[in-house]
């Protein structure tokens, strides 16, 4: 079973849901307690032991570049300070050399067409997606659990109350393996009471290299986007896909309220934060 190394980041979103703080700002450098949303999906990432990230970008994406590079002046300023705790922590946190691609897409033509940019540097080889506004902790390790079980593709799934399933993208269930299953079917945002199920596509993906080729003459969906779950129907007729339930919690910071809830979540989880932001929360509530 091919290994899994590389995962393709799509960053050039415009954020226009979070304007104006994203006017100047990519929305994926946006924090999330003491770091960017983006930083959260690479740390999962390398935690389940992606090598290599592509970061699929945008004009006015290039504080995200200079994020995964070295800071000399600050971590001179750093070390000379003795601020050896922050200085480990920004080093901690920094790719290693050739470990991050950058490649443009020149305009807003959907996620597919986001995935396609990056052909030439994915290769012929497996890949995982990562949606970088859905934090999801320990997703892509269970994923890759998943793909050492079944191979081919595999799409993280949620489960949602029934009467939400119109809002999202929807697969159909096969064969039930517990924690996975066969991919019978997908449908992107269906009516109100049609859904094939309540499970829904929640931002990872693991693709086999075909998808490439699909996607080069995807014509436009919903949106007049090249969808991606337009072209993953496309490569279900010829390759296997499974969906892995996620076992875990998801905040979506692409909305404003998942992103205020995800800052909570992630701050009574710190140690140091938690009993003081919690003290806080409590003074708002009776206040």
């Amino acid at each position: 079973m091919p290994r899994i190394r590389k995962a393709v980041i799509p960053v050039a979103g415009l954020g226009t849901r979070f304007l104006p703080a994203t006017k100047a700002i990519p929305k994926e450098m946006l924090t999330v307690v003491d770091r960017p949303v983006v930083q959260h999906v690479v740390d999962e990432a390398r935690a389940a032991g992606i090598e290599h990230f592509v970061f699929v970008t945008g004009r006015n994406k290039g504080p995200i570049e200079d994020h995964f590079d070295m800071a000399y002046e600050l971590e001179a300023t750093l070390r000379e300070r003795g601020k050896t705790k922050e200085y480990e922590a920004l080093m901690a946190a920094l790719p290693g050399a050739g470990a991050t691609s950058f490649t443009r897409q020149q305009a807003p033509l959907g996620l597919g067409h986001a995935i396609w940019c990056a052909r030439d540097i994915v290769g012929d080889e497996p890949f995982a997606v990562i949606l970088p506004d859905m934090l999801s902790r320990g997703c892509m390790s269970q994923m890759l659990e998943a793909h050492e079980r079944h191979g081919g593709n595999i799409i993280a799934v949620e489960e949602v109350p029934p009467e939400e399933t119109h809002k999202y993208g929807v697969v159909a269930i096969g064969r039930d393996f517990g924690r996975s299953f066969e991919i019978a079917g997908m449908v992107e945002k269906p009516p109100q009471g049609e859904a094939p199920s309540n499970f829904i596509i929640s931002g990872r993906y693991i693709l086999e290299p075909a998808i490439f080729d699909i996607l080069s003459d995807q014509e436009s969906g919903a949106g007049g986007e090249i969808q991606l779950t337009d072209a993953m129907k496309r490569l279900a007729a010829e390759r296997p896909f499974f969906g892995m339930r996620y076992e875990g919690v998801t905040y979506d910071t692409g909305s404003k309220l998942g992103f205020l809830v995800a800052n909570l979540a992630y701050g009574l989880e710190d140690p140091d934060l938690g009993p003081q932001l919690r003290a806080e929360i409590g003074r708002i509530l009776n206040a």
